[in-house]
């Protein structure tokens, strides 16, 4: 087994760059005009072929906004679910229709999928374009079809600080005390894209900010897909992961 990817143990998927919000601390900065979404088939052969050589413990979907293209996301926890991944996780705005048929019908496909978690991102970011009141009937239709929720808001400089963007996130989130979702830690926004062009008087120009979510190149813990299938220097729609993964160098 190649030395850099033997203690992989999660598989993530951006599923789509294609969003419904315009958020202004984005960190992959502006990408309304992209269309688009990762191959069903592909990203399932690639759960299935991943899981016979490693022991994944955790696979998420996000995006961009991913239930723009719920079939894809059920399509690839059901991979998860088969291959007894344990944690099956789907981080969303909550806003990828406004027809509540849908929705309905959106949160029972992601229970039959067989997703054990869904993170939901709401904030003062998020709000600024995105209804609350459509996210909070997706989250009730969520808490309905039996799968477990919680809100995961972005915090600007931290948690604790009093800045106005965080005054106002604690105004939405507290829409949501009589649902009883519980409110994970979230995370601080880091000073890329979006958010180093809007909020840098936020951030001191003379620190060095460390990517949160950057992988140590010799110890690949989590292999990430991109929409277009590229992952780890390769891509599986030329070429297999398992190829991929015995072929990486960092």
């Amino acid at each position: 087994m190649n030395e850099y990817v033997k203690n992989l143990n999660r598989i993530e998927f951006v599923v789509t760059m294609a969003c419904t919000g315009k958020c202004r601390h984005c960190s992959e900065g502006d990408h309304s005009a992209y269309t688009g979404h990762i191959d069903a088939d592909a990203a399932v052969n690639a759960v299935y072929e991943v899981c016979k050589s490693y022991k994944i413990k955790s696979l998420m979907t996000f995006g961009g906004e991913p239930l723009l293209y719920p079939d894809v996301v059920c399509e690839i926890h059901k991979a998860a679910t088969a291959m007894n991944i344990e944690k099956r996780s789907l981080i969303t705005n909550g806003f990828f229709s406004r027809d509540k048929v849908q929705i309905r019908k959106t949160a029972d496909m992601l229970a039959e999928s067989g997703i054990t978690g869904i993170l939901l991102s709401v904030d003062a970011f998020h709000q600024e374009t995105i209804p609350l009141e459509t996210v909070k009937y997706f989250a009730e239709c969520v808490k309905a079809a039996g799968v477990f929720i919680s809100l995961n808001p972005a915090w600007l400089v931290g948690e604790k600080d009093g800045n106005p963007y965080n005054v106002r996130t604690r105004e939405i989130i507290s829409q949501f005390d009589c649902m009883d979702i519980p409110v994970r830690e979230g995370n601080v926004i880091f000073p890329e894209g979006n958010a180093a062009k809007y909020f840098a008087e936020y951030f001191d120009k003379d620190k060095e900010y460390l990517n949160p979510y950057e992988e140590n190149p010799k110890d690949i813990r989590t292999i990430s897909f991109s929409p277009n299938a590229d992952v780890l220097g390769g891509n599986v729609y030329r070429d297999s992961i398992s190829n991929i993964l015995e072929n990486y160098r960092p």
